[in-house]
């Protein structure tokens, strides 16, 4: 821990938090999409998946709100790196050592309880973890479908991380994806409805 005042590492700590807006998703750029969104702009909607996600599934939604908010806080450090350099980095073994070591700024107590939900989000070891998880698949795939929508083809690829969820309500959810356009959320609030 910083030799600072705790009020000192607390500041840090949202700092580093802010970094996320400034790192890129970088899987979609091996689908060409030059200017993709900001990991906090993904876990921003990722929290939003989680949240309806545990109320469905009658879940802690706490515990599944807290997962999804820090889930990829480690990449403040680390960046955002796609699923073709995981064949030659280890992130299981990374990415809570990145966590570990950031939490240490944090007071004890929210430190503790940061780490229990982050070591079951990253073992996978609860119902509130598996949902999480859940969430963050959803959101790449609401993602996809939008990208794919803008005109990015290649980003249809991404849709097959469907069969990675886990939870019946995220699996209804996802279908809903397939079958929906992403402007339907604003079509029946125009004079453009079909």
């Amino acid at each position: 821990m910083r030799k600072n005042k705790p009020t000192q590492n607390i500041i840090c700590f949202l700092a580093e938090a802010g970094q996320l807006k400034r790192v890129k998703r970088s899987g979609w750029w091996v689908v060409g999409i030059k200017d993709p969104e900001s990991v906090a702009e993904h876990s921003f909607r990722c929290c939003v998946i989680g949240y309806m996600l545990a109320k469905m599934e009658k879940a802690d939604s706490s515990e599944v709100l807290l997962a999804t908010l820090f889930h990829d806080m480690h990449e403040a450090r680390i960046n955002d790196s796609h699923k073709v350099s995981s064949r030659y980095i280890d992130f299981k073994k990374i990415d809570p050592k990145v966590s570990k070591e950031q939490l240490k700024l944090l007071p004890e107590t929210i430190a503790r309880e940061l780490t229990v939900i982050l070591e079951k989000y990253y073992t996978q070891s609860s119902k509130e973890s598996i949902i999480a998880r859940d969430a963050d698949i959803l959101e790449c795939a609401l993602q996809a479908k939008e990208y794919l929508e803008f005109g990015f083809k290649q980003a249809k690829s991404f849709l097959k991380i469907g069969k990675f969820l886990k939870t019946r309500s995220a699996q209804q959810l996802f279908k809903q994806i397939l079958a929906m356009e992403s402007k339907d959320w604003w079509l029946h609030l125009t004079n453009f409805q079909r």
